[in-house]
């Protein structure tokens, strides 16, 4: 079997190197492109112009052409759509590219994923204009291509003069995938496939796999459609045959039913993936479609929450912007693989993709690693967002406008593009139609009596809705309607969605709850998700006892979960957010973007994802953060002598980012220090250099954050902890002057395919090997061999050094670099070069 693709995949290259394209169901396209940017708005809208243009830079796909520019902190006024980097302008792609088709055959460029507002030519010949920036779409080639076959020319023009049109950090350009798919004019078009399992159990399950079939010749055709079930081990465990008859333009449907026993299910922690080959043959001809899935059955219940294959659990999950820091929105498979790794280990098993829809290779990733995802279709409805100020939701200049600006001509088209592209992927279990949309309408705002209400002066974070509901009833009976209501908006997007798929409950992430259930959106929706509502969990349910109800934009502190966990019908969360993201600022310049996530913007470990990890995981663990006495939010009680908060209430209400704290051991002699540690342990007991200073247990904080007051000595500070018998351990140390730079990486061989890619992780030590925390040093990585660099980041919120470049000054010790392989094989080196400090080199084979 290996060797079969083996000889398949070199057939292809080898096809691909002499630019001679035979018909296959799909092809990378993503190779041998050139690029040129344009800042002038006349003369870089016009094709002949910048086509005849000479200074055009090679470049390869996914790209994002903002993510190489430097942080500008002139640029104030755009920061929160940008943060600070500018990514106006024309792009321009073009690709030139020899296809031998014979007349039965016919070819189709598929992207998906270009930011934004797109127009594509072949041959000079314009195939179409798109605007949203995260749907898929294709083209038919077949009528444009050279009739030999030979110097076709593809490009693609990308209008990114509004380039704050987005609430957060979007680059700009061909920033996912492309395809070149190849079919016969009999076959199944593109997302003509649809496998859904209508009945599941441990002994049984029913697959049924819906293919559309459609004759693009000039007369009646008829054939066969066979479909094969492959189980995750390889074995063929069903097989269906189905004869179809077509005539000339025609398109059917044909629906085959397997019955599978002995199931391996698709679950969060055993995600086994069944795949559906489906083999059009038309007298000659015969292609093949493989189409992914998975064997699962789960279900909301208002009163029990969501279970998956019969199994109660409750969603851990997190919010993903579409950037990764360094690389900006062109990330490759194995850069989101790190960051979702380090997000299962801390016991995240959901994805909320916020506020669009994902790539279909990062649902792939979910799909392999048992992620269950919130897809989410809109930010903007009928109304715009405001991008400056999240406060002020009208606006009216030309750079800031965003999707609202197309939802009332493409809304229906990007939204079943979305679900035709994507609903065969078992990750996803909601169709999200939008975010926080009730800003946008100020009857439905206005409605709830948090807002322009003179007798009601409280905080809506805390407090239920000072009207009733039947005063909000009122409310949106009497308050004049504008142009769009949102209710009627929402049923069109709901009414879609279930026409396109009834699999999937349909969702909304709503700001505004109380209001959202009366105004007819509650009626629309399977679930209602409350954004940064907790408070409303109880109010909700009592009032709408049949709705399913959860959190879906929430704040990573403990108050947050132990809401959810005491309520057991409530499904779960999504914490804003799973990692930190550019743009959304809220904080002075150099702040570059939002700062809540778990993770930073290297993908590094922040407090508050220890926090969740001792919420979520089962498993003991144990992190130790530290701070001075006078910057932290505690302080020795003067009877106990014990640490306590400074505020004994301030938990229940913390906000998006975790207070300040240290991960070392580093302070004057003497010093009392604050002492913190996020742990599921039952009990702790901490050391000073082998003494104890006490043996404390969980029940004894309300916050359940462990506490100690030290007085510094240097050393070693250790914390043993116990769960069910389980003994760990977890140590810092006082460390001296940094000696050497120590580099580690997380994969020593890459494939030659020049999409795999390594993170190399620089820390300063000391003379002992211990990191160094609190000293910095300006470090420069250096390559040889057949790899290119990504892109450099140090984690930091506050970091403006560029990105595409070779030097960094660390932060806490530590800086990332990610490389990339190309297409030789070979050993690559990569060092650190630095004044006064020696590193190790990192050994990579690229096989």
């Amino acid at each position: 079997m290996k060797r079969g693709i083996y000889i398949m995949l070199l057939g292809l290259a080898l096809m691909w190197t002499s630019k001679s394209l035979k018909a296959q169901e799909s092809i990378d396209f993503n190779f041998d492109w050139e690029f040129i940017l344009s800042q002038d708005s006349l003369t870089g809208r016009d094709y002949q112009a910048m086509v005849n243009t000479k200074d055009w830079e090679q470049v390869r796909l996914p790209h994002d052409w903002v993510i190489k520019g430097s942080f500008d902190s002139t640029l104030v006024n755009t920061a929160p759509a940008t943060g600070y980097i500018y990514g106006g302008g024309l792009g321009w792609y073009k690709k030139t590219f020899d296809l031998d088709l014979n007349d039965t055959q016919e070819a189709f460029i598929l992207f998906d994923g270009v930011y934004n507002n797109s127009d594509v030519w072949i041959n000079g010949q314009h195939l179409g204009f798109h605007p949203y920036g995260y749907s898929p779409f294709f083209y038919d080639l077949t009528p444009h291509l050279n009739k030999n076959g030979n110097d076709n020319v593809i490009v693609v023009r990308i209008d990114h003069t509004r380039y704050a049109d987005s609430r957060w950090y979007t680059g700009a350009g061909i920033y996912r995938n492309v395809s070149l798919v190849v079919k016969n004019k009999v076959d199944i078009p593109i997302w003509g496939t649809f496998v859904t399992t209508p009945k599941v159990s441990a002994e049984r399950a029913e697959v049924s796999v819906q293919s559309t079939i459609v004759n693009h010749f000039k007369k009646s055709h008829k054939g066969s459609l066979e479909t094969q079930i492959v189980a995750p081990n390889g074995t063929i465990v069903a097989t269906s045959e189905t004869k179809y008859d077509l005539e000339e333009g025609q398109e059917k449907t044909l629906v085959q039913t397997f019955e599978i026993n002995n199931p391996v299910l698709w679950g969060i922690f055993d995600p086994n993936l069944y795949q559906a080959v489906t083999t059009v043959t038309c007298k000659k001809l015969k292609n093949t479609t493989t189409t992914t899935f998975g064997i699962r059955d789960f279900n909301f219940d208002p009163n029990t929450g969501f279970s998956i294959n019969g199994e109660n659990y409750k969603i851990k999950g997190v919010c993903l912007h579409h950037d990764a820091g360094l690389v900006g929105t062109a990330v490759p498979k194995g850069v989101w693989r790190r960051r979702l790794e380090i997000l299962k280990e801390g016991g995240t098993n959901a994805i909320r993709i916020a506020h669009n829809p994902g790539s279909n290779e990062f649902l792939d990733l979910c799909d392999e690693m048992g992620f269950l995802v919130q897809d989410e279709f809109f930010d903007e409805w009928d109304n715009p967002k405001d991008k400056r100020l999240n406060q002020n939701e009208q606006h009216d200049d030309y750079e800031s406008r965003g999707y609202a600006e197309h939802f009332q001509k493409w809304a229906e088209k990007d939204l079943k593009s979305v679900i035709l592209s994507h609903r065969n992927h078992p990750s996803i279990i909601q169709w999200s139609i939008g975010n926080e949309i009730e800003w946008t309408y100020p009857r439905n705002a206005n409605a709830t009596g948090y807002f322009n209400n003179m007798n009601w002066n409280g905080n809506y974070f805390w407090q239920p809705p000072p009207f009733s509901t039947d005063e909000i009833k009122k409310q949106l009976a009497t308050l004049p309607k504008a142009k769009y209501d949102m209710a009627t908006t929402a049923k069109k997007l709901a009414g879609w969605t279930k026409e396109m798929d009834t699999t999937r409950p349909v969702i909304a992430n709503s700001i505004l709850p109380s209001a959202s259930h009366l105004s007819g959106v509650g009626d629309v929706l399977d679930i209602m998700g409350y954004s940064y509502r907790r408070v409303l969990y109880d109010y909700g349910h009592k009032n709408y006892p049949n709705q399913v109800i959860m959190g879906t934009e929430n704040l990573a502190q403990y108050h947050e979960w132990k809401a959810i966990m005491e309520r057991p019908f409530i499904a779960g969360t999504f914490l804003w957010t799973g990692i930190d993201y550019m743009g959304e600022i809220r904080g002075p310049w150099p702040t570059k973007g939002t700062l809540s996530g778990l993770l930073d913007y290297a993908g590094f470990k922040k407090s508050s994802f220890f926090m969740m990890k001792s919420l979520w995981q089962e498993e003991p663990s144990i992190h130790i953060a530290t701070q001075t006495l006078p910057q932290s939010i505690n302080r020795i009680d003067e009877q106990s002598g014990q640490l306590v908060a400074q505020d004994a209430e301030a938990w229940k209400t913390a906000l998006w980012e975790w207070h300040e704290v240290n991960n070392h051991w580093n302070y004057k002699v003497g010093e009392v220090i604050s002492i913190e540690m996020y742990s599921n342990c039952e009990e702790i007991e901490l050391f000073l250099n082998g003494e104890s200073q006490g043996k404390r247990s969980l029940n004894e904080f309300e916050d359940h954050i462990y506490k100690w007051g030290v007085a510094f000595q240097p050393g070693e500070l250790k914390a043993v902890g116990s769960l069910k018998s389980k003994i760990i351990e977890e140590v810092l140390y006082t460390t001296t002057e940094p000696v050497a730079i120590q580099l580690t990486v997380d994969q020593h061989g890459l494939k030659a395919d020049a999409y795999d890619v390594a993170h190399i992780v620089a820390q300063l030590v000391d003379a002992q090997g211990h990191p160094v925390k609190t000293q910095e040093a300006k470090i420069k990585f250096e390559i040889e061999g057949q790899l290119r660099m990504l892109g450099i980041d140090n984690g930091a919120g506050d970091n403006v050094q560029d990105h595409y470049a070779s030097e960094i000054v660390t932060d806490q010790g530590r800086a990332l670099f990610i490389v990339q392989s190309l297409k030789e094989t070979g050993k690559a080196v990569v060092s650190v070069a630095s004044e006064a400090l020696e590193s190790n080199k990192i050994i990579i084979e690229i096989e």
